[in-house]
């Protein structure tokens, strides 16, 4: 059973465009030609998304494709399918990158197993609180809204994977 995500590729040099095409390209398995617009938030960066289908788990190879380049930033999600969670994956340079399982609406959710451990490994409320906001991913979210802002208007573009 297809599934269908969103690549955003929030910030690139330009000489690395060409390059982001080829890895997204072997993700899929199919050519891959991005609308690049001028990224207002980094002078001189380049930024693209596109929504793509192709089979459970497309959003973790596309993922691992696009980190192979730290100077990036990106976002990939992955809707959930019959009997497959959603992802999403958040990439920014310096911080690495981080995966999150999402549910039907693309939150973030975390188990009662994940929570139970990080409840139990907090030795006070303040501790918690960062584990929290760690398994949340809110600094790659606090370092991409900026990024995500800037993209409001951008040309909509569908990628298919082949096969």
């Amino acid at each position: 059973m297809p599934t269908r995500g969103v690549v955003y590729v929030h910030s690139s040099p330009l000489a690395l465009c060409q390059h982001v095409e080829w890895a997204i390209s072997r993700a899929l398995g199919a050519a891959v030609s991005l609308p690049w617009t001028a990224q207002p938030v980094e002078p001189g960066a380049r930024r693209a998304e596109a929504g793509w289908t192709g089979r459970p788990g497309t959003a973790a190879q596309i993922a691992g494709e696009l980190k192979q380049w730290p100077m990036i930033r990106f976002e990939v999600t992955e809707e959930p399918s019959a009997g497959v969670d959603g992802e999403r994956f958040m990439h920014v340079p310096g911080r690495g990158l981080f995966r999150a399982t999402t549910g039907a609406a693309g939150d973030i959710q975390l188990g009662e197993d994940r929570l139970r451990v990080l409840i139990a490994q907090s030795r006070s409320p303040e501790a918690l609180t960062f584990a929290l906001h760690t398994a949340l991913g809110t600094d790659w979210d606090n370092d991409l809204e900026p990024y995500r802002y800037a993209a409001e208007g951008a040309p909509d573009t569908l990628l298919t994977r082949a096969g």
